[in-house]
């Protein structure tokens, strides 16, 4: 009688599969609106050009988050964070940051000016979109520290904004190289300083501020879950 290699005759273990999970019903449907609001938008720009140029790093971010979908997924809550910052982004490309007429929405739903009502006299979407940068973007970049660089405690809430802040002063150099490269009009409505000096270290004094905002949030609550 031969002897059986139980050895030989043990399953292999079985790997872990690198497939990204199909997508939730949740992601499905914010995926699919948004994409039918950039597509909706995407029509007829006030500025065709500018609208290429501001949605050239929306492609490559894209492209980014798709290329390693494998090895770090976005949580559903996450996700719909990043969508409403680019759904904001979308309408500012659509009209151009410092023509988006919300003050003519203001109007015709509430009767009065905003900018009036608030004291402003200059177009404020761009420091709202700014502004959303840091609120709306710290948290899935909190994720992935968690996820990937494992950081826990302090550093997991003090990474994404010092993130947000120095990607916040990249951004204004990359608008600054653009706009001289393209000059003119389009150089003008990429940038769209509104003629404020200091419209740069505001722009990023916001996004830090709402990324702030957004960390202070986001201990509190998970203190708040440890409590109870």
């Amino acid at each position: 009688m031969h002897e059986v290699n139980t050895l030989s005759a043990r399953p292999e273990p079985s790997k872990p599969s690198r497939s990204a999970p199909a997508p939730s019903r949740t992601r499905q449907l914010a995926l699919g609106a948004y994409l039918l609001l950039w597509v909706a938008l995407a029509i007829a720009p006030s500025y065709r050009q500018d609208w290429l140029l501001e949605n050239l790093l929306v492609l490559v971010f894209g492209l980014t988050l798709w290329s390693i979908r494998h090895w770090f997924r976005l949580s559903d809550g996450a996700l719909l964070l990043v969508l409403a910052f680019l759904s904001l982004h979308a309408i500012g490309a659509h009209y151009t940051y410092a023509e988006v007429p919300y003050e003519r929405w203001s109007q015709a739903l509430t009767g009065h000016s905003l900018n009036a009502w608030f004291g402003w006299e200059r177009n404020q979407f761009d420091r709202l979109v700014h502004f959303s940068y840091g609120l709306l973007l710290a948290v899935p970049m909190r994720e992935f520290f968690l996820k990937i660089v494992e950081v826990r405690g302090f550093w997991s809430y003090f990474l994404p904004m010092d993130i947000t802040l120095s990607t916040s002063a990249l951004f204004e150099l990359f608008e600054w190289g653009a706009a001289e490269w393209f000059g003119g009009d389009l150089g003008m409505a990429y940038l769209g300083t509104q003629g404020d000096v200091w419209d740069a270290h505001k722009d990023m004094a916001l996004a830090a501020l709402g990324a702030v905002l957004a960390m202070c949030l986001c201990a509190g609550w998970h203190a708040w879950r440890r409590r109870s």
